[in-house]
């Protein structure tokens, strides 16, 4: 058995830990699949080189509402996913080898297991490994949730894990879930030429999102996809080489390819955290942290999917910070803040959501007034020629404090970054409408004469 000063299980956003303040530190990563999880390999970052691409595709096909003449776009997705995972395959083999030549640093390509309090199996192809350590930090992330109709019934079928790395693109793409993993595996997708049909449970995509958000995003799918709403699947079948949906509606719907996007699960059903001490939610399955990410168990942290309600790379990345630094300084630990986390789709039209919905306002009975702006009010909205996009910003009526904020449309995920700001730093709608100066005829005018519209006290 093998003791260290500090053992890493999972190497996501749980790799931001070690850095050069740990270098006197004798350190374990153990990893068992790629290095850089879910993020790098196969989630936000080439769904969003994916997205990007969609993104041009798009504009090249709405080119004649500008006056410009082109031919219709044809994406080579061979050649596109090629080009996305040689660039990521190289960097999740750089981070490898780069922990790998540290002098301080044990990597183990393996599945750990809790045994004890701060003791782990690992298992190393054959070999089981037995190591302990003084701090250990988990951050082994998530992995979708298949549905059991989907899961008994044999059928094929893909998850955000592995469509992106088709060696053909699908024809005839059956979607089953409406959340953002869903919608914007779909946007890509229907670049490509496929045909996508969207299965959902709620009645509305996007269903966490802000009202008006979800009812536009919806509007606009049904005009581009067969979007069956209010709708679950109750079983499945092959017919041939496709896949059939049974609904429990009494229809059917076919394709050749299914992806499965009904949420995600953390990585705790076979970690062995009874062993450890570590408590987990019975509800979640996430592993129960504080606000300084300890778990129950002395000397163990957990951060990302595994522990957060809010399984997002950015929220995963600011937890690591919050670890690393209370590993460091044991003496004077943080805490992290999950009070404002900004969320963003990649879709067209693109996302951008912080702070509170209309609707979880008016549930709470909390005052507030609602100020709307479509993109086709500002100058920049007018040379985009865009009908859709909107911004809408929730306020408190007597103090002007912002309570929520919600952009649809072109580079909503960048815009949203104003009032995410602006609502950090606690910087209420009046100075933020007024003491500011918007430059002229920039995109961000939207946010300006949103802010314009709210009636405050």
């Amino acid at each position: 058995m093998t003791h260290y000063d500090i053992a890493l299980i999972g190497t996501g956003s749980g790799n931001m830990v070690i850095d050069s303040r740990f270098d006197d530190k004798s350190i374990v990563i153990v990893e068992k699949g790629q290095f850089g999880g879910t993020c790098l390999n196969r989630g936000c970052i080439p769904s969003k080189m994916l997205a990007y691409t969609t993104e041009v595709a798009d504009t090249v096909a709405g080119s004649e509402r500008f006056d410009v003449s082109a031919s219709d776009p044809d994406v080579h997705w061979k050649a596109l996913r090629e080009r996305v995972f040689g660039r990521l395959d190289e960097n999740e083999a750089s981070g490898r080898e780069g922990r790998e030549k540290s002098d301080n640093i044990t990597v183990l390509a393996g599945t750990g297991t809790f045994t004890g309090p701060r003791a782990l199996r690992v298992r190393v192809g054959d070999d089981d490994i037995e190591i302990t350590a003084d701090k250990v930090v988990v951050a082994v992330g998530g992995h979708p949730v298949v549905p059991p109709p989907i899961a008994k019934s044999g059928v094929r079928y893909h998850t955000s894990d592995d469509i992106m790395r088709l060696d053909e693109a699908p024809r005839r793409l059956l979607v089953l879930g409406g959340g953002y993993i869903a919608a914007e595996l779909a946007h890509v997708f229907a670049a490509t030429g496929a045909h996508i049909t969207v299965v959902e449970s709620s009645d509305n995509l996007l269903g966490p999102h802000d009202e008006s958000v979800t009812e536009a995003f919806t509007s606009i799918a049904q005009q581009r996809y067969d979007v069956r709403l209010g709708t679950s699947v109750t079983g499945a079948h092959m017919s041939g080489d496709d896949i059939v949906l049974e609904l429990d509606d009494g229809s059917e719907v076919t394709g050749d390819t299914l992806l499965v996007a009904a949420g995600r699960k953390p990585n705790t059903d076979d970690l062995g955290c009874e062993h450890a001490g570590i408590d987990v939610d019975e509800d979640s399955g996430r592993i129960v942290v504080d606000d300084q990410q300890r778990t129950s168990a002395d000397g163990v942290y957990a951060l990302g999917d595994v522990s957060s309600p809010i399984p997002l790379k950015h929220v995963a990345n600011r937890e690591a910070k919050t670890v690393a630094h209370n590993l460091a300084n044991p003496s004077s630990p943080i805490a992290t803040d999950h009070d404002l986390v900004p969320s963003a789709v990649f879709t067209e039209p693109q996302i951008g959501s912080i702070g509170k919905t209309e609707q979880q306002l008016r549930d709470a009975g909390t005052r507030y007034t609602a100020g709307r702006k479509d993109y086709s009010d500002v100058a920049y909205g007018w040379a985009m020629e865009d009908t859709t996009g909107f911004c809408k910003i929730l306020a408190d009526p007597a103090s002007g404090k912002i309570l929520g904020a919600h952009v649809f449309g072109p580079q909503a995920a960048s815009l949203v970054h104003v009032l995410v700001v602006a609502m950090q730093f606690d910087i209420d709608a009046r100075r933020l409408a007024s003491d500011t100066y918007w430059a002229h005829p920039a995109l961000t005018e939207i946010i300006e004469n949103t802010l314009n519209e709210l009636e405050l006290d």
